[in-house]
């Protein structure tokens, strides 16, 4: 009898506590998604913040996703000029990982201000500007990472020479430390990879420095993006990286990195950037990635890892520059990882 009594509290115990749960789901629901205690919730987490210049006061553009006190990452796009619509991907894997994370416009860029003045395409400026965006944002080395892509690397590895103090990671994604030795790797290891009739023709008008022939863009998007840039054909490049490049700021791009993403040619300002030798005074924990069929050699960024003073290599296999695509898991579980096992003190 005693026996059959306790079955019976027990299973009393186990309905009331199953049936508590079906009444409050949300006793077990993770804060991540609440925005009713922060100051955008108006907007959907959009946040226009202002950034001051030598040129006047201007706004640029943010969106936060999630709530998480030790773990937020400022995404940096490429270009320079392009916009954070490519870097879109991390919506699907970042919330599920519960990391707050802040899509950016950088100044010029297409949801931001766009003053067309030059001489604010400078990387000083612009690393000046992401220090303003991070000290509005609130965010600080207890929860601060910084992600940067392709050029928004190179703010990456510049950002920490300056401010590294602010931060608690950086995640240098497919960019080299040297320019110069970019478009040695586009020259002598790329280039010829390519048809070479196609090559040859592609030679010919930079020799004339023909670079606003529409042949000239049409051959090196059709012959070398789906090789090196996104490894699917063109056809099949995910609406977000097409937004991303409909929305190029032309001006500002070609000013800074040329024509295209076959080196770096012509005037632009960028040509003579190299930071190799400052690598080595970068202590915060560094990610560098890179991958197999990149526009940038897997090589030295693997390089990089190792000459910052605390560094890690993800490499990506299938991937090409915007690995975040074409070696999606690889890249997120990675990343994930990285700043998972920096949050935990395991880096």
């Amino acid at each position: 009898m005693k026996k059959l009594t306790y079955i019976f509290v027990i299973l009393i115990i186990f309905y009331n506590c199953n049936e508590n749960y079906v009444k409050n789901p949300t006793s077990l629901k993770s804060n991540y998604l609440d925005y009713s205690k922060r100051d955008d919730i108006l907007s959907g987490g959009v946040k226009m913040v202002p950034i001051k210049t030598s040129a006047g006061k201007f706004n640029v553009w943010t969106k936060r996703i999630g709530n998480n006190p030790t773990m937020k990452v400022l995404l940096l796009h490429g270009g320079p000029g392009a916009t954070h619509e490519y870097l879109e991907a991390f919506d699907s894997y970042f919330p599920n990982a519960e990391i707050e994370y802040y899509y950016y416009d950088q100044l010029e860029s297409y949801y931001s201000d766009q003053p067309n003045d030059s001489t604010l395409w400078t990387v000083e400026r612009y690393v000046d500007e992401v220090e303003q965006v991070r000290t509005a944002l609130g965010l600080n080395k207890d929860n601060f990472y910084l992600y940067g892509s392709s050029w928004g690397g190179i703010l990456c590895m510049e950002y920490a020479l300056k401010y590294q103090n602010n931060l608690k990671g950086l995640i240098i994604s497919n960019m080299m430390a040297s320019i110069p030795e970019y478009v040695d790797y586009a020259n002598n290891v790329l280039g010829p990879q390519l048809d070479s009739a196609v090559l040859a023709e592609i030679r010919e008008m930079e020799s004339k420095e023909d670079y606003s022939n529409p042949r000239y863009n049409e051959l090196i998007v059709s012959n070398y993006y789906p090789e090196h840039v996104l490894r699917m054909p063109l056809e099949d490049w995910p609406d977000p990286v097409n937004r991303a490049f409909a929305n190029m700021s032309q001006g500002l791009y070609v000013t800074m990195q040329g024509p295209s993403e076959f080196g770096v040619v012509g005037n632009a300002k960028l040509k003579n950037w190299d930071i190799k030798d400052q690598l080595k005074n970068i202590s915060v924990p560094t990610l560098s990635i890179g991958g197999k069929y990149d526009t940038m050699d897997p090589e030295h960024m693997k390089w990089i890892a190792s000459e910052v003073q605390n560094g890690r290599f993800l490499y990506c296999e299938k991937g090409s520059h915007l690995c975040m695509y074409d070696d999606q898991k690889t890249f997120f579980d990675g990343i994930i990882k990285f700043i998972k096992d920096v949050d935990d003190e395991k880096f």
